[in-house]
């Protein structure tokens, strides 16, 4: 990925919903040297010194588990990730949860076209959310995107940056597959 022109790594650790493992996290930190998210769902301190120790760059929060009332403290996990060198990524789904996003200090906002309750993709979800919004931070796309004409839709939409998957991974030439995502814009 990184010799397609992928400038950081999102790389699963939460093992029992999504396969992945701290473990394969630090595989992969020992053989790069790009920002690098942990991705997981994170609840509790204790993932944010996981990430701090494995040699995460960025950590994940889901805001609409914040906003549900689940976890209250997303303030108080972001400035703890702060405070340990790490930058946040908050991963919203809807308006509000996007506006809410905007009103913490995480460093980067992702919008995912992935509906988690009913996990139906749709890309027009980044567009109606940036539609007649100001942005106040880096926003990136997630979820759905396997195609250059997807990006180029994305980057009119008004996101600056792309976390994609599924279609890397399920690509025979994973390298080629990046290369023309990255050269898209």
């Amino acid at each position: 990925m990184i010799n397609g022109g992928a400038t950081a790594l999102s790389v699963l650790t939460q093992p029992f919903l999504f396969n992945g493992s701290p473990e394969l996290f630090m595989n992969v930190r020992k053989a790069v040297d790009v920002p690098m998210l942990m991705k997981d769902i994170i609840i509790d301190k204790i993932q944010i010194d996981a990430a701090k120790k494995i040699g995460a760059d960025y950590i994940l929060l889901i805001q609409s588990i914040f906003d549900n009332g689940m976890i209250n403290d997303i303030d108080g996990l972001i400035e703890y990730g702060h405070n340990l060198g790490l930058k946040v990524l908050i991963e919203a789904h809807t308006k509000q949860e996007f506006e809410n996003s905007c009103n913490t200090n995480a460093d980067i906002i992702g919008i995912n076209n992935r509906n988690l309750d009913t996990l139906e993709i749709d890309l027009n979800t980044t567009k109606k959310i940036l539609e007649n919004t100001e942005k106040t931070k880096l926003v990136i796309s997630e979820s759905g995107i396997s195609t250059s004409s997807d990006i180029q839709f994305l980057h009119k939409s008004g996101v600056d940056g792309y976390l994609v998957g599924s279609s890397i991974m399920k690509s025979n030439d994973i390298q080629q597959t990046v290369q023309n995502l990255v050269n898209a814009i």
